[in-house]
């Protein structure tokens, strides 16, 4: 028989004499066994066992607190059974072969602050400490499934967010011979700024808009810019989608929402070193009918020009 061994029997609870409190003399036992019953799981062990480390079990087993016994002779502790095995073996050797799940350590970690075993308590929770470190994921891409999530998602957020629209079967047209590949690269660079900036920055997919390719920066919750990287062609005797890949253009704008990480609280000397009189401000302001910081910079990259968000048809004055 092994130093300790545990009968996987599990006991029914059965009409009878309650359990006996005794004091236990566990120096008259030495290296004999002794039978445990944790929460109907069986165990046999040794006092020398329980009594080699300052525990909860030694305290049990040396003397100094009571303990209680049915009336086969078995020592009850009102715990589960299920990981006292693994705790035995931990009084025996000094070390264990922890389980591999999380919420098994979880638990082995609950029983081992229950008997005060301090050590094993330390395995454990280094041990829940590299497994969060192994799964924890590097950045978390969220996409989009509806109008509503992407203005909670923005609202809601404290750091400056990129989003990218890819929908390429939003598209009656056939593409150009370089389209797919700089639809690609986009996808790619997205990727590229999200693993770089992930701290500092949301980012979010949208695969449901009806843009085929297109980039919008948002800063405090409102939109700053938007890229967009599609453009129709005239070939012979029919239209083409094209697809732009404006890299500079992006990291461009990536950088300037950097500059809103700031919190969402006025910083009144930004404000008084940025602000303008009224004098200078009426005749911008209230001419163009929206106050300035509602403005969104817009860039169509087949012409690279900025433009405002009028309507098209618009007279130009």
């Amino acid at each position: 028989m092994s130093g300790d061994t545990c009968l996987t029997t599990t006991l029914c609870p059965t009409a009878g004499p309650k359990p006996k409190t005794c004091g236990f003399k566990g120096g008259s036992l030495g290296n004999k066994y002794v039978r445990l019953n944790v929460g109907g799981s069986l165990y046999y062990t040794t006092v020398q066992v329980l009594t080699r480390h300052d525990t909860m079990l030694k305290a049990m087993f040396s003397g100094r607190m009571e303990v209680l016994t049915d009336k086969e002779g078995w020592i009850l502790i009102d715990r589960c059974g299920k990981h006292f095995g693994t705790i035995l073996n931990y009084l025996r050797d000094d070390t264990i072969a922890l389980p591999k799940h999380r919420q098994e350590i979880k638990e082995l970690m609950a029983e081992a602050k229950y008997y005060l075993i301090q050590g094993l308590v330390d395995m454990c929770q280094a041990a829940l400490q590299d497994k969060k470190d192994l799964c924890e994921p590097v950045c978390s891409i969220p996409i989009i499934t509806s109008p509503k999530e992407e203005e909670r998602l923005i609202e809601s957020s404290m750091k400056p967010v990129v989003k990218l629209l890819y929908n390429r079967s939003n598209n009656k047209y056939s593409y150009t011979s370089n389209s797919d590949d700089n639809l690609l690269k986009n996808i790619e660079l997205f990727d590229k700024l999200s693993l770089r900036f992930n701290g500092r920055v949301l980012f979010i997919k949208d695969v449901i808009g009806d843009e085929i390719c297109c980039w919008s920066f948002y800063g405090q919750g409102r939109k700053l810019a938007e890229v967009c990287c599609t453009s129709i062609v005239y070939a012979t005797e029919k239209k083409q989608t094209k697809v732009e890949f404006p890299e500079a253009r992006i990291y461009e704008e990536t950088l300037n929402v950097l500059l809103y990480e700031t919190p969402r609280v006025p910083d009144n000397s930004l404000l008084e070193a940025t602000s303008r009189s009224r004098s200078q401000a009426s005749h911008s302001e209230d001419d163009e009918g929206f106050e300035l910081r509602d403005r969104v910079r817009r860039i169509h990259v087949k012409r690279y020009s900025t433009y405002d968000d009028r309507q098209l048809g618009h007279p130009v004055s």
